[in-house]
């Protein structure tokens, strides 16, 4: 079966350029795409900027996505705090959140959820990891090497079907490097992400393990996307396959 998974910084839906706040623009590209599930890092709750929105469910609401799960990483001075959303046409379970901060940097983390994928009148088991990494390059290091450690990631069945997706800040192209030995698999060259008017740096990628195909990852190219956050979107088109 096809699943479709969209990843996107979308910097609290404020523009790149025009620094305007418009959800509305996060909507239509998202939409235009049409995933199944969406990895979605600076999500906000409760801040001024963002009118006090809880923007994974204005989002999810506004797309039609009645599964969701968000988690708060960063603490906003005047209240409120932002965060990472997954957003999904399918159930979500076991959904958690997983600490990667590196002291003294800046809380970061990787959000977890079970999606039960329903096809032909089966239920699948997909692992779905949101990732948000750090800006230095060994904070990136530790900070894969504790998601590798840490439950329930660990304990899975190398068949499980697992996406780990999201800003990985991954400034020079090789974390794929440190997760190949644990059996994922990605594209050998993600594409650019950042700046969204004109990208530079392959800042977000998405990798998969087990018993799922990476069939496509391609950039959000249409005029909106370019506009609607400071990184572009990626589309993911995947395969899953039966059990063995």
């Amino acid at each position: 079966m096809k699943l479709r998974i969209l990843t996107w910084n979308i910097h609290k839906c404020i523009g790149g350029v025009d620094r305007r706040y418009e959800p509305r623009r996060i909507v239509d590209v998202i939409g235009h795409y049409a995933p199944d599930i969406c990895l979605l890092q600076e999500v906000d709750k409760g801040v001024r900027r963002s009118n006090g929105d809880h923007q994974s469910d204005l989002l999810g609401e506004l797309l039609g996505f009645p599964h969701r799960t968000w988690f708060p990483n960063v603490v906003v001075r005047g209240g409120g705090e932002y965060g990472n959303a997954i957003l999904s046409r399918f159930p979500l379970d076991d959904t958690r959140n997983i600490d990667l901060t590196v002291a003294p940097k800046k809380r970061r983390s990787v959000l977890h959820a079970v999606a039960r994928v329903r096809h032909d009148n089966h239920d699948r088991t997909v692992h779905v990891f949101n990732m948000h990494l750090g800006l230095a390059q060994y904070e990136r290091r530790i900070q894969l090497g504790t998601f590798l450690d840490s439950h329930p990631f660990h304990g899975l069945h190398h068949d499980t079907p697992v996406i780990v997706g999201g800003d990985l800040n991954d400034v020079w192209g090789n974390l794929g490097e440190l997760l190949t030995p644990s059996g994922f698999r990605g594209p050998a060259r993600p594409p650019r992400t950042f700046p969204a008017w004109g990208p530079l740096r392959a800042l977000d990628s998405l990798y998969v393990r087990g018993r799922v195909d990476l069939d496509q990852l391609s950039r959000g190219e249409i005029e909106l996307a370019r506009r609607a956050s400071d990184h572009r979107p990626l589309i993911a088109d995947l395969e899953m396959h039966e059990p063995g």
